[in-house]
């Protein structure tokens, strides 16, 4: 089967369930307002693409390449982004809802999470070295066997993250965040001097 190559296009207010995109290469494309919920993008391949006000929730990510890819303002709730493609995987995410879904085992070094929901989302196995967490709910987030070596938690809240299961060496954190770190010690800490 053929796959359709396009660049440097712009798909707007689209319904991918009444009009769906053919399934190929994407370069440097913008997707904007476009619902592409519980879209088979099985095998598709995205570089330089960003998404902006996008639903992609349980969208099908089989085999799927995100190669330099951004999401900006979208709903991204339970995507298996552990099915997609290693070769190249890199992301950006800013102001997106990502609850429930899994990225277990990926290496997703330096990813930028930003102003993001990221509740019950999986992150066991995952190399997340120099990511960026940054005003993150991390409500539920598993890690678990994580790489999270010089990432940055300072400004995101709600996690739970224990050092004897993950490599943390100089993971950065707020003394706000202190708490999540000693969760499965039940402490109760006291802020005020």
């Amino acid at each position: 089967m053929e796959h359709s190559y396009f660049e440097d296009k712009t798909f707007g207010n689209n319904d991918f369930e009444i009009h769906p995109i053919s399934k190929g290469e994407y370069e440097n494309c913008r997707f904007i307002n476009c619902d592409i919920s519980n879209f088979d993008l099985s095998e598709f391949k995205f570089t330089e693409c960003e998404f902006i006000y996008c639903n992609l929730s349980l969208s099908k990510l089989v085999k799927t390449v995100f190669n330099e890819v951004k999401f900006k303002d979208c709903k991204m709730l339970g995507l298996h982004f552990d099915d997609c493609d290693n070769f190249g995987l890199s992301l950006g995410f800013d102001n997106c809802i990502l609850s429930h879904s899994i990225f277990y085992g990926k290496k997703i070094k330096k990813t930028i999470f930003k102003n993001s929901q990221l509740q019950e989302v999986d992150f066991t196995g995952c190399d997340l070295t120099e990511s960026m967490f940054d005003n993150c709910d991390l409500a539920l987030a598993t890690f678990h066997n994580t790489i999270i070596e010089i990432a940055d938690f300072r400004t995101s809240f709600n996690f739970s993250i224990d050092p004897e299961q993950n490599r943390v060496k100089k993971a950065k954190f707020s003394i706000n965040g202190i708490a999540g770190l000693l969760d499965k010690y039940s402490l109760e800490i006291d802020y005020t001097k």
